[in-house]
């Protein structure tokens, strides 16, 4: 029996081969969708899911998230758009009024500090600036807005959209949109320096848990022109 050798069907003479099967083509298909959304969904799972104790978010994870809503907007130069454009990119949104007072000059001020301390990350977000009224914006603060994305939104579009923490205004605080529309995190009110640090960790995490998520470096929407700062 020493030389008993086992040969399948496959390998003997004149036996017929298998016949291949209809559902072969899905199953690779399938398996090829499942390889390329695998790392999106463990991005989620491991940022959402399965947070080591004593790891904790400074900002507020907003459940179920808010898409952006297919709303019409208006630069500051007057051009029409619509707020679905902003999809694709990492956006870290402040609401106020055109006239800006102190507080909303802080979170400008905060919203480009903490894009540019991103590095070579920066490019991955941008800094918006939702104006729902029509105040005009002082003529001293639109070189500031260098490199922002400022739009004129109805404050009630707006605030079917994003909501502040409870006792706060939606002026008071900062927005955090994943690159899907999302709106899924929102920092406390009264933000300085110290607290900014606490802001930028959670921008790191999520920009690293999701890299393959957005288009790094394009180029944002309702910029201010030079003909805005004449």
């Amino acid at each position: 029996m020493s030389g008993f050798k086992l040969l399948d069907d496959s390998s003997t003479p004149g036996a017929p081969r298998a016949a291949a099967r209809p559902g072969t083509g899905r199953w690779k298909m399938l398996l090829l969708l499942l390889v390329c959304v695998a790392p999106i969904a463990a991005s989620y799972f491991t940022y959402y899911v399965v947070r080591p104790e004593g790891r904790r978010n400074f900002g507020e994870l907003i459940d179920p998230m808010r898409p952006l809503p297919d709303q019409a907007s208006v630069s500051l130069s007057g051009e029409p758009g619509n707020l679905l454009a902003l999809k694709g990119q990492w956006l870290l949104v402040s609401v106020a009024g055109g006239a800006c007072d102190e507080a909303c000059s802080r979170h400008l001020y905060l919203q480009r500090q903490l894009r540019e301390t991103l590095g070579k990350d920066k490019e991955r977000l941008d800094w918006v600036w939702l104006i729902p009224d029509d105040a005009p914006v002082p003529v001293k603060l639109l070189p500031a807005l260098n490199g922002a994305t400022v739009l004129r939104v109805p404050l009630a579009a707006v605030s079917a959209w994003l909501k502040p923490g409870e006792g706060h205004q939606l002026s008071q605080q900062l927005y955090l949109v994943d690159p899907m529309g999302n709106w899924m995190m929102r920092f406390p009110p009264d933000l300085d320096l110290q607290s900014a640090a606490k802001v930028k960790r959670d921008l790191e995490r999520v920009l690293r848990a999701c890299a393959s998520w957005d288009r790094a470096g394009r180029e944002p929407l309702g910029v201010v022109s030079a003909k805005d700062r004449q």
